[in-house]
């Protein structure tokens, strides 16, 4: 532990004194003003929270700790958790204590399978994730040591949780799956195998594990964070900042993520697309594809996976995945049909003129891959989703407590207050 906790020591001095320039320099300057459609409109694009991990400008996509997102698809899980929480990509003898100190966290108490198998067979894979995450909490470091600290000192038992949680939540994951899905007894983490290797092998799913193995470092490397205005990033922070531990704060995260407006798109995007190839028998051509886009359109419905609430641009992780689905299963009648899609829908989609973004997110092609290795069980994705997220959700944690942010608690107003506002009183 004394590698990582003396880097951050070092980095969240460094940070904290940044900040308090900051503050000192221009704490009265405007950087956001609020306008009623906003308040009214889910507060989209009020500046309101610092998020160092990562940021989405509108013309670029995902850039991680200042490095584009093409730059870093060929790493690790564990490179980009350590980036994530120091700023920096690790070296090699780094990384490999880093990765030595997850791996020494991966054994999972026993009396979580005992929850996860007293659960009822119908439960959502999401709900047997998060009731097994909070089934953990007297585990925490944080909740043991909170009350003999200092505020500074509060990130230091919040790295235990993140490395202790980050370490178990894929055997978590994968038990979830095989239990649920009945695939078979529990597969025990191997203490050997990095984080993306280990899931594969606790899932157990029959396919090619090498490609498998490297679909999966890359889809927990391209979900791992998207900044901190997103439900779930916002809803574990704002917890988090009450000093509730990250038990209680990733589960309501997790909580958030199984909205179909968040986690859940991919699993619905993935329907859709194979219910559009059921409508012709197969993979449809370009032009049976743009028919069906337009009747769509003309239908008041929606394109599933194309728009985002941020992006203008086609979503960088997109792009990540396009070049190993032409690279790994160009001819998979699932990915074709993926990227005809992709080659009719904007052009199609900009022809309307209030649709600001017709360009694909990350979850028009998500599930078309893992359900070509096997994984076809839809209700399962927003899981996976889960597993990856986590690392930037806990990297925010911890170095939100490292900078000492106080609770979140915006100002609420009534709608009488908008009404004398529209008013001018």
């Amino acid at each position: 532990m004394s590698n990582i906790l003396d880097k951050l020591s070092e980095k969240i001095a460094y940070w904290r004194k940044e900040a308090h320039e900051i503050l000192n320099k221009a704490g009265e300057k405007v950087i956001s003003e609020v306008t009623i459609s906003q308040v009214y409109g889910g507060m989209r694009d009020i500046r309101a929270l610092i998020c160092d991990t990562s940021r989405v400008p509108k013309e670029e996509g995902l850039i991680i700790r200042g490095r584009y997102l093409k730059d870093l698809v060929d790493k690790t899980p564990e490179e980009i958790y350590y980036l994530l929480l120091t700023g920096e990509l690790p070296d090699k003898n780094v990384l490999e204590n880093f990765s030595a100190e997850i791996r020494k966290r991966k054994e999972v108490p026993g009396y979580v399978w005992d929850v996860l198998k007293a659960m009822p067979g119908d439960s959502h894979p999401m709900t047997m994730l998060d009731t097994a995450l909070l089934s953990m909490q007297r585990e925490s470091v944080f909740a043991k040591e909170y009350m003999g600290l200092k505020k500074e000192d509060f990130w230091k038992p919040t790295l235990e949780d993140a490395l202790n949680i980050v370490a178990r939540i894929p055997a978590v994951a994968a038990a979830v799956y095989r239990h649920h899905f009945n695939k078979g007894e529990i597969i025990e983490p191997d203490h050997e195998m990095d984080i993306a290797g280990d899931y594969v092998h606790m899932l157990g799913i029959e396919t090619d594990k090498e490609e498998f193995y490297n679909l999966i470092k890359l889809y927990l490397v391209l979900h791992s964070d998207h900044e901190g205005g997103n439900v779930s990033a916002l809803t574990t922070q704002t917890i988090n900042s009450a000093l509730s531990d990250l038990y209680y704060s990733l589960s309501g995260g997790f909580n958030g993520l199984a909205g179909p407006l968040h986690g859940l798109a991919n699993q619905e995007t993935l329907k859709w697309i194979l219910d559009l190839m059921n409508k012709f028998n197969g993979t449809p051509s370009t032009e049976q594809i743009r028919a069906f886009v337009k009747e769509t359109i003309d239908a008041g419905k929606v394109i599933s996976g194309y728009g985002h609430a941020v992006l203008r641009v086609t979503d960088p992780r997109f792009d990540a995945f396009m070049k190993f689905g032409k690279k790994h299963l160009p001819d998979d009648p699932v990915f074709l049909t993926v990227t005809r899609l992709f080659e009719v829908v904007p052009e199609e989609l900009k022809k309307i003129e209030k649709i600001k973004n017709p360009w694909p997110n990350v979850d028009a092609i998500s599930g078309s891959l893992l359900y070509h290795y096997g994984m076809k069980e839809f209700s399962y994705y927003t899981v996976l989703f889960a597993v990856s997220r986590s690392l930037g959700l806990t990297a925010q944690a911890v170095v939100n407590r490292g900078m000492m942010f106080p609770l979140i608690r915006p100002k609420s107003v009534t709608s009488e207050f908008m009404k004398r506002a529209i008013e001018g009183k």
